[in-house]
């Protein structure tokens, strides 16, 4: 089976046509797959096939085998393959994905995708929705949880997938991986969540780290840094234009006054190679 590995802002996907193959279990082949030592590893497959609602289908698993409802550099992946590969023929078109249709804006040069533009709608605050087992508020901010014995402030929200973002002063003091663990399994997210450590540099620049549901530490988060520039918003300490700086890339997030977001970055073809036995 051909594949194809690509990454946007660090985060590595394994990249399958499902117009020419029919895959019979996609967390069966996300486990082989994503393993980074007894395969190629990735933090997640894509998978295109088509749609009857939209112009293409994306279907997303984590490394871990579970379904995503959405991820934000994955989308700019999927976007660039999908039209490199010829399986759309225009540079505005719309994916079909478990959060809804998402429509994406290509720059093209040379034949070639240079940077990918999603509108990623409006984020959902509702407790409810989120979900978050927290008095079913309608909006979920600077909300306080304890993890070993520490108090920690958090806003929660929907951004295709849930998010829990806290802000910090110095991102590289903070336990990523031993706090994004814990929280991302804690009793409030019947559902789990990803975690997003947020340094803010300025009301137009943001550092963050991410631990992703069903994926872990990860090197860059779309829907994560679309999700902290949210929280930054609403809570007054970020613009509306945010430079949104990963721990493997960067990428741009602008608001609407109505709060809907739209995502701009590049992504990167690593390489292309034949899987022999799956």
């Amino acid at each position: 089976m051909e594949f194809t590995k690509m990454e946007a802002a660090g985060n590595d996907f394994v990249v399958f046509n499902g117009f020419k193959y029919k895959i019979e279990n996609y967390t069966s082949l996300a486990l082989r797959v994503c393993h980074r030592h007894f395969s190629v590893g990735a933090d997640g497959i894509l998978i295109c096939e088509p749609s009857e609602i939209a112009d293409i289908k994306m279907i997303y698993y984590n490394s871990d085998g579970s379904e995503g409802e959405m991820c934000g550099n994955g989308i700019r992946c999927f976007a660039k393959y999908v039209y490199e590969e010829g399986l759309v023929d225009k540079a505005t078109f719309t994916v079909e994905t478990l959060a809804g249709i998402k429509t994406v804006f290509l720059e093209i040069e040379n034949d070639g995708v240079k940077t990918i533009k999603v509108n990623m709608g409006r984020p959902v605050f509702s407790a409810k929705d989120i979900p978050i087992n927290i008095n079913n508020k309608e909006r979920v901010i600077e909300e306080t949880m304890e993890v070993n014995g520490q108090r920690i402030v958090f806003s929660s929200l929907l951004v295709g997938v849930p998010h829990t973002v806290i802000f910090v002063d110095n991102i590289d003091g903070i336990d990523i991986n031993g706090l994004g663990r814990k929280i991302e399994t804690h009793p409030l997210f019947p559902k789990k969540t990803n975690v997003n450590f947020v340094e803010v540099v300025d009301r137009k620049n943001i550092n963050i780290y991410t631990w992703e549901r069903g994926a872990g530490r990860t090197l860059g988060c779309g829907t994560g840094s679309c999700a902290s520039v949210v929280v930054g918003k609403l809570t007054g300490i970020l613009g509306n234009d945010v430079h949104v700086k990963t721990e493997g890339g960067v990428l741009e997030v602008h608001l609407e006054e109505n709060y809907e977001i739209y995502m701009k970055g590049k992504a990167n073809r690593i390489c292309n190679g034949v899987f022999l036995n799956l």
